[in-house]
Formats: C-alpha cells, structure tokens, sequence
C-alpha cells in the first residue's frame, strides 16, 4: 500500500473513498498521514522487521496505517475485527507487538485485550480519548494528537515492511503466516505484485470497489496493489447487494473481487433490483476465498459477461492457480492451473494419485513461509522431507492441468467406511430457490459411524416446515448420487460464515457432537 510514487504523479487523485460516508483520502494525503504514522512507530523504537497490529474495521484511515508498515520495513498483522478481548490478545502476544492501532468502535475489546499484552507498548484508538490514558501497562493515546504534529516527509530508513496475516482459525488457533522479507525500498515492487498486476490487467485509472473486510488477505492485499498502481479503492463498510451495484455505476468501477456468497446474494435479489443499475463498466470481476458452485458462477457470466476470473492460493502463499471466463468453461468447476508453484496430489501415504483421483493438495512452494512462533504447526503442514507444504485442502487435476477442488480435508465424513466429501453437496443446496445458504458435514451414527447432515439457511419468507425438508431432500435425490444425500437437515436462521465468507463450519458441527469424547472426523 505504498502511495509515495502516486503521491508525486497524482496528487490530487482519489487514493480512497469509503462507500457510506463519501469520505475521500486523496494520494497526497495519504502519502502524509503514512509518513507521520510511519515516524510515530521509529519513536516507539520500532525497526525493520518489528511487528505491529491493527484491530479496525473498514475505516478511512485502514490503508493509511497499512502504508506506515510498508514503508518502516515492520510487519503489520490486520486483526479480525469482530474477534474477542481474548482472541485479541492471543494474536497480539502472538505477534510480539509492540503498537496497537485501533478505532473508537472497537476500543472497549481492545483495552480488555491490554492487560494480558506485557509486550505492547502503546494502543492508538482513532477518534480516542482527549487526554493519554494508562490501561493496564499501555499507554492510550488520540491517534490524531499522537502523529499530527509529526513530519509528512518519510522516515531517514525507509524500508519496505508487509503484512504477517493469521490464519481465520477454523481449526484451531490462528497462526500467524511469516514470509521472508527482502532489505528493499518500498517503492520496488516485490515479483509477486508485478504477476497479478498482469495477470488481472490492474491500470493506473483503474476504479477498485472492495467490498470484504480489510483485514482479510484477498481484499487487503487487492487494495494495496490498487493504490501501488495508482487507482482508486471504493471501501465498503459492510457488504448490502443493492448498494454494491449501485457504486458500480456511480464509481464507473472497472475492477472488483468478491466471494461467492456474495454472487447468491445478488443473484437471489428481485429481477427488478439486479437490472436497476448499470455494470457496463466492469472490466474483471475476481473471485476466491471459497468454493463457487457451478451453476451460481454461470449464471453470474450470463449476468456480467465473460469477465469473471477466479484464483485458489491460501495466505500461506504455498502456490496459485488461476483460470479467466473462457478457460473455466472449458474446465467448469475448475480453480485454474497452476501459474506458480509446483502441485503435488498425494494419498494418506503421500503418494501421488491418479489423474481425476482426488487426495490432499501439496505445493512445492513457490514462497518461503512459517507460521510464526509455532515451529510444531509449522512441521504438521509440512511433508517429512521438508519440501512440500499443504493447507489440509482435497481435490484432484484434470488431463490438461487444470485443478479441482473437493473438499477440506478436516471436514471429510466417513460413513460405513466410505469417504464423502460435502462440498458437492453444499454446492447443489445453495442453488435451490428457497435456500439462502447451506452447510454440510458429517454428524454420529451408531451404525455407519457417521451420516451425512445438511444446515440450511432459508431465504426470508420460506417456512421451516417439514414439507420444505421434504422438497430440499428430493433436490439432493435427483441430482446426486444416495451415499451423498443428506440423512436430515435442520434449519438455522443464520449460518456462522466469516465475514471473509468462509463457513465457520466446526461451529455447528460441533453442536452434534457434543456428548461424544472420541471424533473421527
């Protein structure tokens, strides 16, 4: 997220827009702000390779805060904003931070989190307290007061620093994802940026509109290149389907990233309210973070055209894959072929499998990465030789190289024996008409060990009624195969999905099985 170069050439630009307020941070202003963050963290003693948090929501001054990092050579770790005093602190300790920037909206978690931090030297709240304030051991201080009057100009040792991002936690504790950092200026671009911005046509006028949290990897680092390329970010606060077309038209967005829950929630809206603004204007429409059904993806291409790309990489940075419109209808269901890294399909006994077996993916990978402060996680996601690494996800590869994927490997039910894998599933009940959202996953049975259990999420309106099960149950029978179906389904007014759009699945398959100590799952 370094503005310095666009800050000379385009000073008066739009780097950032935020969506609800129309607040705009113009290329010189953000070149400022950063710097005077930027000497704020070398006064706290802050040098290259240190770490510092945020713990904000989507606000103005997110990018800005990203930028000191980027030009401190620091590590910046953007926190969940919707994690616990507890969760907060663990990442925090974690992390061995030494700052903590934070928003007013957030500061009664963020000063929860203070005490069990020994390491943290101070907490900025945005919009915080007039006067400095002792919490615990951590000085609190107004952001605003705390770098104003500091210069605008960069730092004497300018670096280039980058995110260490946490694992969402889905399996167990967050961990942190540490890449090698190289000695260079912030301004040089490191080779990964300069493929996507190829690979993705990124322009310098080119009108980005994120719509996910910012802490997030895909949309923090889609920003980070929009404003390295010189364009302007439209941020959401929050996703709402209607308003997102309508800064599409408003903005003339030309480039955008989304996840797929996001494309069911336009798709599911009124004729009427999906052709009321115009798209025209959208030039690539990325999408990633989770599985696409088929069928939600095509009818998004009958919607916007042929603009559709689609990536498979784990913020481990292990390798990636990547497929355009055309070469996903060639290959429908497919994540892409590989465009760095080297794949490996491996058995339980890490031996390759067949083409169109599907088996646990493994990169030789094509960055160097460790999960930081935890060597034994480390070793787990790495292959006895040391070569090859895996983030626990299934799936196989077609004869032309193309990947796909089947499932996590963690939520893999095996029933009588039988490996079935619910992703497949998931995808054909979220294409029904009265369903919102859906989550698949094996629960107890005395007999077959498990069975396969479907939580549905109804769209407003539909009755959860016995009739309505009936009809979910004879969707799933006439498209796939028995061994597939669901067992029952239940119904829940609202699945745990990740604001990233991850399903937070071991929450609800943890409410079946409560009273059993052994889980083979």
């Amino acid at each position: 997220m370094y503005p310095g170069i666009q800050a000379q050439k385009h000073p008066d630009r739009p780097a950032v827009i935020m969506a609800s307020s129309g607040e705009q941070i113009t290329y010189r202003e953000l070149d400022s702000r950063s710097n005077q963050l930027a000497h704020f963290l070398r006064q706290q003693g802050l040098k290259r390779l240190d770490h510092f948090s945020m713990f904000m929501e989507n606000h103005a001054r997110f990018v800005e805060v990203c930028a000191a990092g980027e030009r401190t050579g620091a590590y910046y770790t953007c926190i969940n904003s919707f994690l616990t005093a507890e969760e907060l602190a663990y990442i925090l300790q974690n992390s061995e931070s030494q700052v903590l920037v934070t928003t007013a909206a957030l500061a009664e978690v963020a000063w929860a989190a203070l005490p069990s931090c020994p390491q943290l030297r101070c907490c900025l709240v945005i919009d915080g307290p007039d006067a400095p304030q002792q919490v615990a051991h951590v000085q609190v201080q107004d952001y605003a007061q705390a770098v104003g009057s500091l210069p605008t100009t960069p730092v004497a040792d300018e670096s280039l620093g980058t995110a260490m991002l946490y694992s969402s936690g889905t399996t167990g504790r967050p961990k942190g994802i540490l890449r090698p950092l190289p000695e260079q200026p912030p301004a040089q671009h490191l080779p990964l940026y300069e493929f996507l911005f190829g690979l993705w046509h990124y322009r310098d006028d080119m009108v980005y509109l994120s719509p996910a949290p910012l802490y997030h990897s895909a949309p923090q680092a889609a920003v980070g290149l929009t404003i390295r390329k010189g364009g302007t970010a439209i941020i959401m606060e929050k996703f709402d389907p209607l308003r997102y077309l309508e800064l599409v038209e408003t903005h003339q967005v030309s480039h955008t990233q989304l996840v797929p829950t996001m494309f069911t929630r336009m798709l599911k809206m009124p004729e009427s309210d999906r052709q009321r603004f115009d798209t025209s204007s959208l030039e690539i429409a990325v999408h990633a973070a989770a599985p696409c059904p088929a069928t939600i993806k095509e009818q998004m291409i009958d919607w916007w055209g042929p603009i559709i790309h689609e990536y498979y990489g784990a913020t481990e940075g292990l390798g990636f894959t990547a497929c355009d419109t055309p070469q996903w209808q060639a290959h429908r269901g497919s994540v892409g072929k590989v465009l760095f890294g080297e794949l490996h399909i491996l058995d339980e006994a890490m031996q390759p499998c067949e083409q169109g077996t599907s088996g646990q993916i493994w990169f030789k990978t094509a960055t160097e990465f460790s999960y930081f402060n935890d060597p034994e996680k480390t070793a787990e996601v790495t292959s006895p030789d040391g070569s090859m690494t895996t983030v626990g996800d299934v799936g196989y590869i077609d004869e032309d190289g193309f990947l796909y994927l089947t499932d996590r490997a963690t939520f893999m039910i095996i029933s009588g024996g039988v490996n079935i894998y619910p992703q497949e599933t998931e995808n054909l009940l979220i294409t029904h008409p009265d369903v919102e959202d859906a989550a698949v996953f094996g629960v107890p049975n005395e007999e077959m060990g498990e069975e396969v259990k479907a939580v549905v999420q109804l769209l407003p309106g539909r009755a959860k009624t016995a009739e309505m099960v009936e009809r979910l149950m004879a969707y799933c029978r006439e498209h796939l195969s028995h061994v597939k179906c669901p067992r029952t389904i239940d119904f829940d007014d609202a699945l745990p999905r990740l604001p990233t759009g991850k399903l937070y699945k071991r929450v609800l398959r943890d409410r079946y099985w409560a009273e059993h100590k052994n889980r083979i799952v």
